[in-house]
C-alpha cells in the first residue's frame, strides 16, 4: 500500500473514525471490510482522497478491478500531485502506463514522513549501504584508471539525509545536494558536509548547471524512482568534465528495459543500462551485481555503476 502516513482529516468526527477503521482492516487483509468503510466515509465525505483510494485497493484486491479503477481516478482527480501514490495502483491494474507511476509528489511526500526516522531504518532494519558501496566502486574506478581518489566539484543527487557525503567527506573540493524533500533537505543541512543544498527535481537541477562544471555525479539509490534514464544521463554527462565520474546504483532485473516492481520501485536491466550508457557517450568503467539493501531479510539485487565521461 504505497499512500505515505501523513495523517489526513475529513473534517467530520465520525467520517474520520470509519477511515481508520478502513486502514486497520485493510492492513489485516480484510479487504472486504476495508471497502465497506471506505464507502462509507465516501458518503459522508465524497472529496477525501485517501478514502478513494482505500476503496480502490480494496476493490483490487477483491478482483473488483472496474470499482478499483474508477476509485483511483476519482483520487487521483482529487489530489493530482498524487501524494497518495495511486498511480502505481493504478499501472499494476493496468489503467497506466508502468513509466508514469512514480511521480514527484509521491516521493516528496513519502520521504518528508521518512525523514526522521530515515538513517535508523535505513541502517538497522534494511541493513542499507548503498553509500559505502559506491565509496569503494569510485575508489577501484580511480585505481583502474590510474587517477587520485580525490574529485573536484561534485553533485549528489537524491541526497536525501546526506549519507553518500559522509562516505566522501575530505574526497571532494566541493560538493552540493539536491532532493524533493525539505525535511530530508533539513537532516542533510545539519551534516555541515555540503556546500549548497538545493530543492528540487534532479534532472531540472542538472540542467541548470553550466556545461563541464563537476568531476564526479553520485545517486545512491535514487534511479528506484526513475523509469527511463536517457535523459538524466544525457544531463550527467553534460555537466561533468572530461574523464569526470558518474556512479550510482539501481535495483535490477534479468529482463530487458525496466520495470516497476511489486515494492513501488523500478527496476533497471544491465543491458539497459549498458545501452543508454552507450547512447550517451558514457564508458563503463565498473557494473557489478549488489545488493544495497534488505527487504524482510531478503537482498534486493541491484546492480552497482561507475562511468567515465
Amino acid at each position: 500500500m504505497p499512500q505515505t502516513a501523513t495523517v489526513r482529516s475529513t473534517g467530520d468526527f465520525h467520517a474520520d473514525r470509519r477511515y481508520e477503521y478502513a486502514r486497520s482492516a485493510f492492513d489485516e487483509g480484510d479487504f472486504e471490510a476495508a471497502a465497506d468503510l471506505a464507502r462509507q466515509v465516501l458518503e459522508l465525505a465524497p472529496d477525501f482522497a485517501p478514502a478513494q483510494a482505500m476503496l480502490g485497493r480494496s476493490a483490487a484486491e477483491l478482483g473488483l478491478a472496474d470499482e478499483a479503477v474508477n476509485a483511483l481516478r476519482r483520487a487521483l482527480a482529487l489530489e493530482p500531485e498524487d501524494a497518495l501514490g495511486v498511480r502505481i495502483d493504478l499501472a499494476r491494474l493496468g489503467a497506466l502506463a508502468p513509466e508514469a507511476a512514480i511521480t514527484d509528489g509521491y516521493v516528496r511526500a513519502l520521504f518528508d514522513d521518512y525523514a526522521p526516522k530515515f538513517d535508523r531504518h535505513l541502517t538497522r532494519s534494511l541493513a542499507y549501504r548503498g553509500p559505502a558501496l559506491i565509496a569503494d566502486a569510485l575508489r577501484r574506478a580511480c585505481s583502474k584508471r590510474m587517477r587520485e581518489y580525490r574529485f573536484g566539484a561534485s553533485l549528489d543527487l537524491g541526497c536525501g539525509t546526506g549519507l553518500m557525503a559522509q562516505e566522501l567527506a575530505g574526497c571532494c573540493a566541493s560538493i552540493e545536494g539536491v532532493d524533493l524533500s525539505p525535511r530530508m533537505l533539513e537532516k542533510a543541512q545539519k551534516t555541515r558536509l555540503y556546500d549548497a543544498l538545493h530543492e528540487g527535481e534532479l534532472l531540472a537541477f542538472l540542467a541548470g548547471r553550466r556545461t563541464g562544471e563537476a568531476d564526479l555525479v553520485v545517486a545512491a539509490d535514487v534511479f528506484v524512482y526513475m523509469a527511463a534514464l536517457d535523459a538524466v544521463f544525457r544531463e550527467a554527462h553534460r555537466v561533468l568534465g572530461r574523464e569526470g565520474l558518474f556512479a550510482f546504483t539501481v535495483q535490477a532485473h534479468e529482463g530487458e528495459g525496466f520495470i516497476l516492481g511489486a515494492d513501488a520501485r523500478y527496476a533497471h536491466s544491465g543491458s539497459y543500462l549498458r545501452d543508454v550508457a552507450d547512447s550517451t557517450g558514457f564508458d563503463v568503467v565498473i557494473i557489478e551485481r549488489v545488493s544495497t539493501r534488505e527487504d524482510r531479510g531478503v537482498p534486493v539485487p541491484g546492480l552497482l555503476v561507475v562511468m567515465q565521461r
